[in-house]
């Protein structure tokens, strides 16, 4: 006696031979299991942020005052290049605080910025957590605090004395950290370069690459507070 087995016979041979069950037990109709995942797996022990939280965080909506009380503070990044060109304390010391009074004219150029505080170094540690700098900018009663760090150098092929040329680069790394919500709403970081030559009034080409790289910074300050800027007009 022969048998005829037809297509649809055979298509639901097939399928009952592949069929895949889902987490609970039960088939699963569409042939797949569910992969879709919606929180993390992972069994963090560290973690600062509850699981709840984080979903909260992300799904929900977020929106900075209207009017905005500003603390600036400026991270360290402890590799002060400026150093290595023969700058001593007091050239190192106003250098940094015209990046300094860069960032905090910049700001005032905002209708949405009422006051601008400094924080100084004795409040914080060289390493602030974002903890330490909201519980700082609350003694300023502030609402927003600019973060910066800035590093800078001179290329490796344009060091003094090997070349006539010097061209440096700077990178500013900036954020916003909102006071209440300790979101940041806000980052960037930019790079510039700088190419000159040693001027008839600089002494020598050390003195010529301290002011290379201190413009190649005022690029950076000038791009990085533009885009604060636009953040807060559109936001």
């Amino acid at each position: 006696m022969k048998f005829i087995i037809t297509v649809p016979v055979l298509f639901f041979i097939f399928s009952c031979g592949t069929a895949r069950y889902n987490a609970s037990g039960m088939e699963d109709t569409y042939g797949a299991a569910d992969t879709l995942i919606t929180q993390s797996l992972f069994n963090d022990k560290s973690a600062s942020i509850s699981e709840e939280n984080i979903q909260r965080l992300l799904d929900g909506n977020y929106k900075l005052p209207q009017q905005l009380r500003v603390a600036i503070v400026r991270l360290d990044n402890n590799t002060s290049a400026s150093r290595r060109y023969f700058w001593n304390d007091e050239d190192y010391l106003k250098t940094q605080q015209s990046y300094l009074d860069s960032f905090t004219a910049k700001l005032r150029q905002s209708p949405r910025v009422q006051k601008v505080s400094v924080i100084p170094e004795i409040v914080v540690s060289k390493s602030p957590s974002f903890t330490q700098l909201r519980e700082a900018a609350v003694r300023l009663q502030s609402d927003l605090v600019v973060v910066y760090s800035i590093a800078s150098d001179i290329y490796s092929r344009y060091k003094p004395f090997s070349n006539p040329d010097l061209k440096a680069f700077a990178t500013t790394q900036l954020i916003l950290l909102d006071v209440r919500t300790g979101m940041v709403p806000f980052s960037t970081i930019v790079t510039k370069d700088q190419l000159s030559k040693k001027t008839k009034s600089e002494l020598d080409n050390a003195q010529a690459a301290a002011r290379v790289q201190h413009e190649a910074v005022l690029l950076t300050i000038d791009e990085s507070s533009r885009q604060m800027l636009d953040f807060l007009k559109m936001n």
